[in-house]
């Protein structure tokens, strides 16, 4: 067996509005991994789509302890990506100095061109390994009304929904929307987690206004009822074939809802508790659901599945 280290590129950061969660996340694993079996090149993406490589945690990241400020580093030297022969080399811009190959990319970037198949698809081209889901996969997973609406079809309880795909809709169909599903409305971009520009609104003002605050982010608007019940969640690793779940957990947050702040900001945010205290037979059918969406849903490698309970028996 080979001793060979594995080089591996952690790419982060990039142009969503998921920027610094990016940074968090692969600060956390740089600091995971195991630097006796890996090479790793920190290589992160500003705000602008440039390349920047980093030797370290300490240069790569500014503030890295503040989660409210945590920043790439601008003075990182920029660098472009090749493919050469079977491989893919990084080069500096301004020196044209070469960092050796790459044998595999773990992207860590959250939101639009991370999550969503753009980088997946590049790397494809590149003919680069990467982990986690395909282009079709990460899409669908990331498009919160394509993914609810194979998973209905599939007969998976999703929370009921509507979507706009444009602002030129009118106080009647807000009405035909408040009919179906009642007040309070969860108001998303489609394409974003991370809780950035999701509000809760109880009324219709607060609701036009959520609408207009979601359009900020996205082309498309999703809007969901609200379900009053525990919030559970479980990791699901594998290939798409043969997936295994996870133990079941569950999160309490101390704000009205699990927001960009209770996640990221607030230490106190939320309260986790693994495994979630439930009984064996019910946590079997949340990983059982869970192994179904990953398959629907073509996932590969990994993924995170969301629920909400409201009955021992009835979750979404």
């Amino acid at each position: 067996m080979s001793n060979k280290k594995l080089n591996i590129v952690l790419l982060f950061g990039g142009k969503s509005r998921e920027h610094e969660v990016s940074l968090l996340s692969a600060n956390s694993v740089y600091n995971a991994l195991d630097k006796e079996k890996y090479n790793v090149y920190l290589i992160g993406v500003d705000k602008e789509g440039r390349w920047r490589l980093g030797q370290s945690e300490y240069d790569a990241f500014l503030n890295v302890s503040d989660p409210d400020k945590i920043s790439l580093n601008h003075n990182l030297p920029e660098i472009i990506a090749l493919k050469k022969d079977d491989n893919l080399e990084l080069r500096e811009v301004d020196s044209n100095q070469t960092f050796g190959s790459v044998d595999v990319v773990l992207p860590i970037m959250h939101g639009t061109y991370g999550e969503d198949g753009a980088i997946q698809g590049f790397l494809e081209l590149l003919d680069i390994a990467y982990v986690g889901a395909g282009v079709l996969g990460s899409a669908l997973g990331m498009d919160k009304d394509m993914m609810k609406r194979l998973l209905r079809d599939a007969g998976i309880k999703v929370a009921n929904f509507r979507t706009l795909k444009d602002q030129s809709f009118s106080n009647k169909d807000l009405q035909e929307i408040i009919k179906a599903l009642k007040f309070p409305i969860f108001v998303k971009p489609a394409n974003l987690g991370s809780s950035v520009g999701v509000s809760k609104a109880k009324k219709f003002e607060e609701l036009k206004a959520a609408i207009d605050y979601a359009f900020q982010f996205d082309t498309k608007v999703i809007l969901e009822e609200f379900i009053k019940g525990r919030e559970l969640e479980v990791s699901v690793l594998g290939t798409n074939t043969n997936p295994k779940a996870s133990v079941v957990g569950e999160i309490k947050p101390n704000h009205e809802f699990y927001s960009y702040d209770s996640k990221y900001l607030d230490e106190n945010g939320a309260e986790t508790f693994i495994p979630a205290n439930i009984p064996e037979e019910i946590s079997k059918k949340i990983q059982e659901t869970s192994i179904e969406a990953f398959k629907i849903l073509e996932c590969y490698g990994l993924c995170r599945a969301d629920f909400f309970m409201q009955k021992m028996e009835q979750f979404y």
